[in-house]
């Protein structure tokens, strides 16, 4: 039990505007972003510096406290959520909002935890660079928890997840050690890799503080296009084709079953389809070029896409005619989610296979569950060219219960789902983490050394279980 005198003693370390205990202003953090796991806490810490935090850490270790870091709370498998027992606190990364450096000549920028996404975009374009991650999530999302999760977005295909973007990364351990590694270095060969474990360990072996990120050149001019295909099969055809014929220039790469694109245009106003005739798969292409060159993106997608059409890979197809419309056909892709939720109740899932065997995981693993749990309708969308797609299983149509149809069918479904990616030797995660919603799942499917050694790391660093209890690695007995 946390009582009184322990806020009392976090208090006189971070001051009047460290801790915070109101309830109300404690509720809004303490459930997730999806609003399927609710904690409770006594109090909120919020240190505005590295050496708070590790103050605020070492007094934890002290008293034998329990904390969980938290960024924007935007995790979508709750693993920003205190537990429901009250028997933690939450400790928020959100005053941490400073943008140390930021070097064009480096192309680096050092950003505290608190620093959100689109803060650290606008601050980028304004240098004449860019942070090559983006997400729905960008305008809360922080970049603590982006790192803490190794998010990934729209942009892999060509740049990575975070640990790819990650070249330096400031860190408070469980005993209130600082692991200061920012330096950007390209070649250090000091033995284990500690940046790499810290990134995407979901704030169960330390806090990150502070992180150095790679940006790359400001876009100058971009072409987006809309293509019409036939099955996921001449979509990753058409990836391979325009791979070949552009390079390393394809920024994005999106595909869309054609259900899809129908919620979109039912449920978000002033949706347009970018082309006149409905294929049962729809991609989404991005291509950049960071100078003015000739031909220009456009051009050279054109050229691309005629090929496409010689080879009878695509249906039909457009190319933005200007900002406004290319901003319009990435906003189809933004809206799949909300417009989703307006379908009524689902189960959604974030996967990855091998992406030669995705374009058969993406209609077979429809066609399965729907075999599987008469009622249902399931299609998927996202990232083929990283082998990534969200994949959605819905509610019979009428369902007017969800929590109800998910707490009967949820953990039947999920385990179809999740056979089937590892059945295909893909993984439950591929880019929102485990947290707490997985847990089970992950001891269930996972080799028993896998498991082994994550629970080796996790008790090399934090022995007490005091970061982020519950979350990542399976409660014992769980998912066996």
């Amino acid at each position: 039990m946390i009582g009184q005198d322990i806020l009392d003693r976090f208090a006189g370390l971070l001051g009047p505007k460290g801790v915070t205990t109101d309830p109300d202003d404690i509720a809004p953090w303490t459930t997730d972003w999806r609003g399927r796991f609710h904690g409770a806490t006594p109090a909120i810490l919020s240190p505005a510096s590295t050496q708070e935090v590790a103050a605020a850490m070492a007094l934890a270790a002290e008293l034998g406290v329990a904390l969980v870091p938290q960024g924007g709370n935007t995790s979508m498998v709750g693993g920003a959520t205190p537990p429901a027992d009250g028997s933690a606190l939450i400790l928020s990364l959100r005053r941490m909002n400073r943008i140390r450096s930021l070097s064009p000549d480096d192309n680096l920028a050092v950003c505290e935890a608190g620093v959100i996404l689109s803060t650290l975009h606008d601050a980028a374009q304004d240098a004449g660079r860019r942070f090559p991650l983006s997400l729905g999530a960008k305008g809360s999302a922080t970049i603590g928890g982006l790192v803490s999760t190794n998010a990934g977005g729209t942009q892999v295909l060509r740049h990575g997840t975070m640990r790819a973007l990650v070249e330096g990364i400031e860190v408070v351990l469980p005993d209130g050690r600082i692991f200061d590694g920012l330096d950007a270095l390209k070649k250090d060969n000091r033995g284990y890799d500690i940046k790499q474990l810290l990134i995407g360990a979901e704030g169960t072996l330390g806090i990150v503080t502070a992180a150095a990120l790679r940006l790359v050149p400001a876009i100058a001019a971009r072409a987006v296009g809309w293509i019409g295909v036939a099955t996921p099969q001449d979509a990753l055809a058409l990836l391979r084709l325009v791979e070949r014929s552009l390079g390393d220039s394809v920024e994005g790469f999106e595909v869309i079953a054609d259900d899809g694109l129908g919620h979109v245009l039912s449920h978000i106003p002033g949706i347009r389809s970018p082309i006149e005739t409905r294929t049962p798969w729809h991609v989404l292409i991005e291509v950049d070029h960071a100078d003015i060159s000739e031909p220009g993106p456009a051009a050279r997608l054109e050229g691309a896409l005629a090929q496409a059409f010689e080879a009878g890979v695509a249906i039909d197809a457009t190319i933005a005619a200007n900002e406004a419309q290319a901003d319009a056909f990435w906003r189809i892709r933004e809206s799949l989610s909300e417009s989703e939720r307006a379908q009524g109740p689902a189960l959604q899932f974030d996967i990855s296979v091998p992406i030669a065997r995705m374009p058969a995981f993406m209609v077979d693993g429809a066609a399965a569950a729907e075999s599987a749990f008469p009622g249902t309708t399931a299609s998927s969308f996202g990232h083929l060219g990283d082998g990534n797609v969200h994949f959605h299983v819905r509610a019979p149509k009428g369902t007017s219960d969800g929590p109800a149809w998910i707490a009967a069918q949820g953990q039947a479904i999920s385990a179809f789902v999740h056979d089937a990616v590892v059945a295909a030797g893909g993984s439950i995660s591929a880019e929102h983490g485990i947290g707490q919603m997985k847990r089970a799942e992950l001891a269930r499917l996972s080799s028993p050394a896998r498991l082994a050694a994550m629970r080796a790391i996790k008790t090399a660093f934090d022995p007490d279980n005091r970061l982020n209890p519950g979350k990542l690695l399976p409660l014992p007995g769980e998912g066996r």
